[in-house]
């Protein structure tokens, strides 16, 4: 009988960047359409604005995501060697290593040498991979994915609140474009929950405080400096 199982973990590198540069997208293009608008501006200044962001917060998204996911990759690779150097040196050391990780997991000793042995001439690097350094497959480190997914999903996002700018009268665009983001940001919240597995309602709460937070200050930030200009 098959047994099957449905895990999402295989799904954390792209969700992670995906979620993340869709929730940045809507806040911060929002936050600054807000913040611009507030200051009195005219319709063209604040699409100009939004636009401006879009573009720079999706190739700081690519970079940053790339940048950071490249290191964690790098450090991935080099253990990688260090472990393929020291099996080459010292199988049976290796091999000891390998059996009191199972021990230490609750494994008889017996058992866990001959797990070991087995595991280990199936496929030694990619056992101690997983086993002692905790890499695997479904979290290995991908920086071209997640650039792109980051990049993509920021641009996604920053799109709705920019087009609330073309449809809506310019005196409506502060507070259409607030509360519209945050509805967009709890739908995001409720999209990533479901994909992930994980609670809706604490995920929307998040989202959405710290982006009625994010909005609240920039709008303040700029009737502020609208009033003193």
């Amino acid at each position: 009988m098959k047994h099957s199982e449905l895990h999402r973990t295989h799904r954390v590198g792209w969700l992670r960047a995906a979620v993340l540069g869709a929730n940045d997208g809507i806040l911060s293009t929002a936050s600054l359409i807000v913040g611009v608008a507030a200051a009195e501006s005219s319709r063209s200044n604040v699409l100009v604005a939004g636009l401006a962001g879009l573009v720079a917060g999706a190739m700081s998204m690519a970079a940053g995501e790339y940048v950071s996911v490249s290191s964690q990759f790098d450090t991935e690779n080099a253990d990688l060697e260090r472990e393929r150097g020291e099996l080459a040196a010292d199988p049976a050391g290796e091999h000891a290593e390998l059996t009191a990780i199972y021990v230490s997991r609750g494994l008889d000793e017996v058992l866990a040498r001959q797990v070991a042995t087995q595991l280990m001439e199936k496929d030694a690097l990619g056992t101690h991979a997983r086993d002692e350094l905790g890499i695997s497959d479904a979290l290995s480190a991908r920086p071209v994915q997640a650039a792109f997914a980051s990049a993509g999903s920021f641009a996604v996002g920053a799109v709705m609140p920019l087009l609330l700018v073309l449809l809506v009268p310019a005196s409506a665009i502060v507070w259409t474009v607030s509360l519209s983001s945050l509805v967009f940001l709890a739908l995001l919240g409720t999209l990533a929950a479901r994909a992930g597995g994980s609670s809706v309602w604490t995920s929307v709460a998040r989202v959405t405080f710290w982006g009625a937070m994010a909005m609240a200050l920039t709008a303040g930030v700029g009737a502020l400096f609208g009033a003193a200009v």
